[in-house]
């Protein structure tokens, strides 16, 4: 029986037209490229759709791998750097057979060699290149690498500008401490990880990453004998002095992670076992996907303070603060602000420390301090390149606060954030670095304070009932709340076992009206000011938790993490 050709099946798909493909087969023969290759190219066909053309070709199955997970039982039987080598994903063992996702079924060589590397009968269904890619990545693959590697350091058992890191490239044979190191980088890029901590403690190095702002332990403790080996494969990454032990140094090195650059950040500080290290993972790449369209809605705010927010940021004039500890999520919500208010009529400038990712159509300047670049120096010299909107990263010094202060009082709007606890601290800040009350309130639009509390996972989320007890300690109303339905996450592969993934958003929006301008020039204590706030509209930062609870999107526990009781 003659096999069809694949424009055949295309067609017959409803995939092309007869007329696309008569003008496309010469241009393929023409580049002496497969026919499926180019239409992708072209964005003729998806890559979804080759897929089931090629299964429909051969006879086999198309399989849909979105949001499918590698069982960690074939990470036991089957070598992960097969998997990487020959990208496949096994998919279930069904009546003594394999059945094995691949996206080539025309690769027959291959798929012989695998049958023979795998030692069992294999069936063959059709995936996405990408799909299959994707599975690998968001699997427990990288993690079995993790494991296998470090076997050789648990207990009882190059200087260059741009690292390159690849998983495949990790069963290598490159030295161990090298394998060891950029394992554990890679499995925290995997994971979403904003940090990798490493500590010297006297039962050994923990490695930890921190995942939505929580730490938790990466793997089994290494053999104390190799932290001196771990922190030189680090700081020889980062070009730092490896023969200095004694004092903090500080350094960057940059991954080189498939097409994706990822900066990382390095921290070390001595300790009584040894230097601890901290490796701060800036993935633009990432922050870039996320928020493709970066809205305010999406992270999280109540409805009455993003409807007043989003009043005060289309202000001709005045300031903008956002405050909050750090990794809050402050300069994203400003991000947020500002690429909704953009408009090619407007010229928009940001000094940042760093610049985090990039704005299409906005000058973004990083602060440096070693060569004097300062956030007061960069304001100064913003203000004479004629802008209309200014972002300062952060108001750290009286200089300046009085540089912001001014530029808001003659005619810009000025965003920026500034450390405090809530959004009522932020004055006492402001007046104690030596800004007049009646200059700080004139200019000022509003104050967002925020916080982040990790959201519930959605794959494991189930309801929970909790004794009066907790309801006690959160500061809420029994009898209030004893039938309405709550909700935890049971832990899944999806979570990372955690219940949790992602973060949003709680605020709390202080509208500077006419009664808390006049207060705050009386020089009120914070007390008053907070009582006449609430008694006009305000949402605490507790009240703006408690909603995000009893709309399931939270717990009680993680809201009694991040805010005070009231």
């Amino acid at each position: 029986m003659m096999k069809k050709k694949l424009a055949e099946i295309l067609e017959e798909m409803g995939f092309i037209d007869a007329d696309q493909m008569r003008g496309l087969l010469p241009l393929a023969e023409e580049a002496g490229k497969k026919l499926g290759t180019l239409l992708l190219e072209k964005g003729v066909v998806t890559d979804v759709q080759l897929a089931q053309a090629l299964a429909a070709q051969r006879g086999m199955r198309y399989l849909d791998l979105t949001g499918f997970r590698i069982s960690p039982v074939f990470f036991e039987s089957i070598p992960v750097d097969i998997m990487y080598r020959y990208q496949f994903v096994p998919c279930e063992e069904k009546d003594g057979r394999l059945i094995v996702a691949i996206a080539d079924p025309g690769d027959l060589f291959r798929m012989d060699e695998l049958e023979v590397l795998l030692e069992m009968p294999v069936d063959f269904v059709v995936s996405t290149a990408r799909e299959i890619g994707e599975t690998l990545k968001r699997s427990e693959g990288t993690q079995a690498i993790l494991k296998e590697v470090s076997e050789d350091f648990v207990i009882g058992a190059a200087a260059e500008d741009e690292e390159t890191v690849l998983a495949e490239d990790l069963i290598k044979g490159t030295s161990p401490i090298i394998k060891l190191v950029d394992t554990i980088v890679l499995n925290a890029i995997q994971k979403r990880a904003s940090d990798i901590h490493i500590e010297a403690t006297d039962k050994g190095v923990i490695v930890k990453y921190r995942i939505d702002g929580v730490l938790y332990n990466a793997m089994d403790p290494i053999d104390s004998q190799h932290h001196r080996t771990i922190v030189s494969r680090i700081k020889v990454m980062s070009e730092l002095d490896i023969a200095e032990t004694r004092i903090p140094q500080d350094g960057r090195f940059k991954v080189r992670l498939k097409n994706k650059g990822i900066d990382c950040r390095v921290s070390i500080l001595p300790s009584v076992f040894g230097e601890d290290v901290v490796i701060r993972i800036l993935d633009k790449e990432y922050l870039m996907t996320e928020f493709a369209q970066l809205k305010l809605e999406p992270l999280g705010f109540d409805e009455e303070d993003l409807r007043k927010f989003r009043k005060s940021i289309l202000e001709p004039y005045g300031m903008v603060l956002v405050t909050g500890p750090t990794g809050s999520g402050k300069t994203t919500t400003l991000y947020a602000a500002i690429s909704e208010i953009y408009t090619d009529e407007d010229k928009i400038i940001t000094i940042e420390d760093p610049v985090e990712y990039q704005l299409r159509g906005i000058l973004q300047i990083p602060v440096n301090e070693k060569k004097g670049l300062t956030f007061a120096r960069g304001l100064r010299s913003i203000l004479r390149h004629d802008p209309d909107k200014i972002m300062v990263g952060e108001i750290r010094d009286p200089e300046t606060a009085q540089i912001a202060v001014q530029s808001a009082l003659t005619g810009h709007l000025v965003f920026t954030t500034v450390h405090a606890n809530n959004a009522f601290d932020v004055i006492g800040r402001f007046t104690n670095m030596g800004i007049e009350p009646y200059n700080f309130v004139s200019c000022l639009n509003c104050i967002l304070a925020q916080r982040l509390v990790r959201s519930i996972c959605l794959n494991c989320k189930t309801t929970v009932e909790h004794p009066e007890q907790v309801f006690v300690d959160a500061g809420l109303d029994y009898n209030n709340y004893r039938d309405h339905p709550f909700y935890e996450g049971k832990g899944c592969v999806e979570c990372n076992w955690t219940g949790y993934k992602g973060r949003q958003a709680i605020t709390e929006f202080l509208d500077l009206s006419d009664r808390i301008r006049e207060l705050i020039l009386d020089k009120r204590p914070s007390s008053e000011i907070r009582r006449i706030a609430v008694e006009e509209g305000m949402t605490s930062l507790r009240a703006s938790a408690v909603r995000k609870v009893l709309a399931g999107i939270t717990t009680i526990k993680e809201i009694n993490r991040v805010t005070f009781v009231e």
